[in-house]
């Protein structure tokens, strides 16, 4: 009996020596933080929240024009939706953008709207917004050499519609997902302009 336990405990060892390694592999495995999504610039990764410069980006319209952030903060604060056209509630939202650009877009605030559909449907993004009457610009996000979309992962848009509001030089104010009442976009926007 003591030498059929010996032998037992022996067998049970080496498979432990032989599990050992991979256990400790598994474990600094999950030490690790997961791999970043989006890279603002500075120290560390995060997605474009309050508080941070929004990345800059350089995409085309609906009707082919290229459009950078960039540009637009350096002159006046932004309004950014991105959205889908496959999305209801995005198109509530759409109607939500158009009535801040008729109120402020122009002298004193750009609104846009980021179709995370992509390039393929541009003619239909385009259409959509004719119909419906959109003023403000609609862009058309597309897909980087890595298959990454170049504005929707930069800032780690999850879910449409989210809505962004930057101030002029670019500081990201306010970040919504989901439907944004009218009457808490315009308490975000009116102390902006009054600047």
């Amino acid at each position: 009996m003591p030498a059929l336990m010996e032998a037992r405990l022996l067998v049970f060892a080496a498979i432990l020596s032989l599990l050992s390694p991979s256990v400790g592999a598994v474990a600094a495995e999950r030490e690790t933080p997961p791999p970043p999504l989006a890279v603002l610039g500075g120290e560390g990764t995060r997605f474009a929240e309050p508080g941070m410069i929004a990345p800059d980006f350089k995409v085309l319209d609906v009707e082919g024009h290229p459009f950078r952030l960039s540009e637009e903060v350096s002159r006046k604060p932004v309004l950014l939706l991105f959205w889908s056209v496959f999305c209801d509630p995005c198109r509530a939202e759409m109607a939500t953008l158009q009535k801040a650009h008729d109120k402020y877009g122009g002298r004193d605030l750009t609104v846009v709207a980021v179709a995370v559909d992509g390039e393929p449907l541009r003619n239909t993004i385009g259409g959509f917004a004719r119909q419906e009457g959109y003023t403000f610009k609609v862009l058309v996000d597309e897909l980087d050499a890595t298959e990454r979309w170049k504005v929707a992962d930069a800032y780690g848009v999850a879910v449409t519609p989210t809505l962004l509001l930057l101030e002029k030089g670019g500081k990201v104010l306010l970040r919504k997902g989901g439907k944004i009442r009218e009457d808490e976009l315009e308490k975000a926007v009116s102390p902006l302009l009054k600047k």
